[in-house]
């Protein structure tokens, strides 16, 4: 059999291709739990990280944009309370050209403002069952309005520039109770915001009142002596 494709839809074509056979191999009895095992589980997915989460905590996400991970923290955690912290504010300065929120958001403030109100809608069963709360504001601010030692854990994974994750981490360390764990994503070399995740944690380990106790698939975890 002769198969004819316009050129036009060939990549068309080979995306739906992709899809299919991903959809294929998803239906193999087994090969989401193998392929976690061998650290090559869906990106965004971090289960060995959500196992680490303790269960009934409380805990924060700095960066949440459409809350995809928040969703997999509260069904994987179940936590007693989710803080999610976000601004949702475009940001149009040429350094963003390659952020969600930024240059990526082809529709600017009106694209953050949708994603925002989605987030609500999304959760609104548990915001009515005050499981999770919804502070819009710069993660330094809503951090300051928190006492000291009040989280088990904080997940950061907001403004990736090194004076944003360094505060991210000096910040949640002091809401974080002793014990606790301070994590985050994209620990990786390069990148739009230029190695700013990686030299912050890096710089952040040296700190005598914290133990660096993973680094793995981009993320890393913190935890507080």
């Amino acid at each position: 059999m002769i198969v004819l494709v316009r050129a036009n839809t060939i990549g068309h074509v080979q995306v739906m291709m992709i899809v299919h056979v991903k959809t294929l191999i998803k239906r193999i009895p087994g090969v989401e739990r193998v392929a976690q095992a061998l650290g090559l589980a869906p990106d965004g997915e971090r289960p060995w990280l959500l196992e680490m989460l303790p269960k009934d905590s409380v805990g924060a996400e700095i960066g949440v944009w459409k809350g995809d991970f928040s969703d997999r923290i509260l069904k994987a955690v179940h936590p007693k309370q989710l803080h999610l912290i976000d601004p949702w504010r475009h940001q149009s300065s040429p350094v963003y050209k390659y952020a969600w929120y930024g240059g990526l958001a082809k529709n600017g403030q009106d694209e953050m403002d949708r994603h925002y109100a989605a987030v609500c809608t999304r959760f609104d069963p548990e915001l009515r069952r005050d499981q999770v709360k919804i502070h819009r504001g710069f993660s330094m601010d809503v951090l300051r309005q928190f006492p000291d030692n009040f989280f088990d854990w904080v997940y950061i994974d907001g403004n990736h520039m090194y004076e944003y994750v360094k505060k991210d981490l000096d910040l949640s360390f002091r809401k974080t109770k002793a014990g606790g764990l301070v994590a985050g994503d994209d620990y990786v070399g390069g990148q739009w915001w230029k190695d700013g995740v990686k030299k912050a944690v890096d710089e952040f380990a040296k700190n005598q009142a914290v133990q660096l106790v993973e680094l793995r698939d981009r993320q890393f975890v913190f935890r507080r002596k």
